[in-house]
């Protein structure tokens, strides 16, 4: 009985041990529960940060294709303002003044910036200014298109900073580049003027509707919409004075409207009142159609260069465009050292060339006569041009600020220079 007993309390004995430690793992205090308290906590650690690490990746993802789809946009233009064809030509000459002090605060606003990410602030870029004062956005130039790799995140690279010139140095820059692309113009236009006039096409004359001047003014315009619209981000990556050469220089002396009104207001004044009618209709609408022209087939040209670019990267070629960059001494010596030579040569050429001509009263003189006054006339435009935009407009009011003053300045200046020569040709 004794030991029945034993038994009996060593039983009941287990059994208050085992309720009392199925009372402690109740209440969460044994070590088995922490343990799996610990092994809930670190799973639900890890299940979030799985989750925010995917979340990350999402938004490295989505950013970086709203970056590439930006970057390959190919609609550069929607509707181009009227006041800022007027001036298109002029639109790269104040360079020297406003341009660069607008890229500099777009720079300085996308460095200070650091508060939240821009939707791209890689692939914009200031593109001039409209005669509002406002900048005119254009997309980064395909030579800034950056090269993506297969995860699609696009490599990043540390450039040095370009080298810059000092004020005189690139002054003078700039002035080598109008004269000489000014030349060009000139010589441009005569050959359009030999070309599609009574000694070879016989298309255009001084007794017509279309004017000897018609195909070169056409011309300029179309390469308005190339150089001064679609590709001058792309140009001036490469060299500021370039963008302000090709405007300014060559299509500024390719283009006229001092010429083509003079034209017109002499068949006026010879009785051919329906020629100088349909003249100055025919050129206002063939001048503005060829820019429009101009601009659709740059957007497209624009748009396949891209579409190349692209290509080349996917299949791991990358287009070098760098070393075609103005951004080191030595370009910048040897360019600005080819441009003085050039000018001093066209220039030398042309004032020998017009002497003897004049002498011989043979037919190049009007040619080299018109290079020889080139350069003084392409400088005073670009001086004229620093009035367009800025919101300057006229008296105290300010009236017309939407008027690009300085072309017009240019053009009225040119027709009374026009009418003083046509004058003296009568009398003398």
């Amino acid at each position: 009985m004794e030991s029945s007993s034993a038994r009996n309390s060593t039983s009941e004995m287990n059994r208050l041990d085992y309720a009392r430690s199925a009372s402690l793992d109740s209440a969460g205090h044994p070590l088995g529960a922490r343990s799996g308290s610990i092994l809930s906590r670190r799973s639900s650690r890890q299940g979030s940060r799985g989750s925010i690490s995917l979340s990350r990746e999402m938004g490295d993802s989505i950013l970086s294709s709203m970056r590439r789809s930006l970057q390959s946009a190919d609609q550069l233009l929607g509707d181009v303002d009227s006041s800022v064809l007027a001036q298109v030509i002029d639109s790269g000459d104040r360079g020297l003044a406003f341009e660069n002090d607008a890229d500099e605060e777009v720079e300085n606003n996308l460095e200070h910036d650091k508060s939240g990410p821009l939707p791209d602030d890689t692939s914009m870029r200031v593109h001039g200014n409209n005669s509002q004062g406002t900048s005119v956005v254009a997309p980064v130039p395909l030579m800034e298109t950056k090269d993506t790799n297969a995860n699609g995140r696009a490599s990043s690279s540390i450039k040095a900073e370009p080298y810059k010139l000092s004020w005189m140095q690139d002054y003078a820059s700039y002035l080598t580049h109008l004269a000489v692309f000014g030349f060009f113009g000139v010589f441009t236009r005569y050959g359009l003027q030999k070309l599609f006039g009574p000694g070879c096409l016989a298309l255009t004359s001084d007794q017509s509707p279309l004017y000897l001047d018609l195909p070169s003014n056409m011309l300029g315009s179309f390469l308005m919409g190339w150089f001064g619209i679609i590709f001058k981000a792309d140009i001036r990556h490469i060299s500021d004075h370039l963008i302000v050469g090709i405007t300014t220089g060559y299509m500024g002396s390719l283009t006229t409207f001092s010429g083509w009104n003079q034209k017109m207001v002499g068949l006026s004044s010879k009785g051919h009142w329906v020629y100088a009618v349909a003249g100055i209709v025919l050129g206002m609408f063939i001048v503005n159609e060829s820019i429009t022209v101009g601009t659709e087939t740059g957007e497209r040209l624009r748009g396949w260069i891209l579409k190349c670019i692209r290509e080349k990267s996917s299949i791991g070629s990358k287009c070098d465009w760098e070393h075609w960059r103005v951004d080191t001494r030595t370009k910048h010596y040897v360019l600005l050292a080819v441009m003085v030579i050039l000018l001093s040569l066209l220039w030398i050429l042309s004032i020998v060339l017009a002497i003897v001509k004049v002498h011989s009263l043979a037919d190049g003189a009007v040619l080299w006569l018109g290079c020889s006054v080139a350069p003084p006339g392409v400088w005073l435009r670009w001086y004229l041009a620093r009035l367009n935009g800025g919101g300057i407009g006229i008296g105290k009011e300010r009236h017309l600020k939407w008027l690009p003053i300085g072309t017009l300045a240019a053009n009225v200046l040119a027709a009374a220079i026009m009418a003083a020569l046509a004058v003296t040709a009568k009398a003398v």
